[in-house]
């Protein structure tokens, strides 16, 4: 899968933001960055995909999206992010290639990162390379390291790594203690960055040419 969710920060950086706190229920068919309810937001779309993300009470937000065109990144939580421990429930329903996943970025070095807790028929981290595994809250993440040559980021088009980790059984609710993470990257040789500069953590839906639905509620 082409590793879409880069794009992201280049949108935050060139768009404003249209909604902001207070706007319950707001719907958005294109990209939109702000908070709500005191949670940061962030929804990005190539404009192809057919899908529409909406904010609700506190942490809550939901994404439909179909006919297996475009691509999407959805989801709320922190700007800047921080080694916090992400409390999350709700539901992920793909048909097709999407994810859940505790995403964000890092500075100094740029580094995009994912914590990845289910995926439809496509593992995203696929073409990485393998590096071991962390063991947290109850579940064994895989962790991969990938580059990304010349790509959009929050600084702009960058090289720069991507660690992933990815929980070899799929949930979709729970608590996921991001530092366990972090230290595990660091002691496997993965250099970590800073939050800083707008780097950013959400927990995010994404979709490549699928359909699906999410509902979810961040703490």
């Amino acid at each position: 899968m082409v590793s879409f969710t880069s794009l992201i920060a280049l949108l935050s950086a060139t768009t404003g933001a249209f909604a902001s706190t207070g706007d319950i229920e707001k719907r958005y068919s294109s990209s939109s960055t702000g908070t709500n309810n005191g949670y940061y937001y962030s929804y990005w779309t190539d404009g192809t995909a057919e899908a529409t993300y909406s904010n609700g009470d506190s942490g809550e937000y939901s994404v439909t999206w179909s006919g297996d065109v475009g691509n999407f990144v959805a989801g709320k939580g922190w700007n800047p992010g921080s080694q916090r421990t992400v409390t999350y429930s709700g539901s992920f329903n793909p048909d097709g290639n999407a994810y859940l996943s505790v995403y964000g970025w890092m500075t100094d070095p740029l580094v995009e990162y994912y914590i990845v807790e289910s995926y439809g028929d496509y593992n995203p981290s696929s073409g990485g390379t393998y590096k071991g595994t962390v063991t947290s809250d109850g579940g064994t993440y895989d962790v991969y390291l990938n580059q990304r040559d010349n790509a959009a980021s929050i600084q702009g088009t960058a090289t720069f790594n991507q660690y992933w980790s990815v929980r070899q059984s799929k949930r979709v609710g729970g608590t996921v203690t991001t530092s366990n993470h972090f230290s595990a990257w660091e002691s496997l040789g993965l250099e970590l960055g800073s939050f800083t500069d707008g780097a950013y953590m959400i927990l995010a839906t994404e979709g490549y040419e699928s359909s699906g639905s999410s509902a979810i509620t961040v703490e």
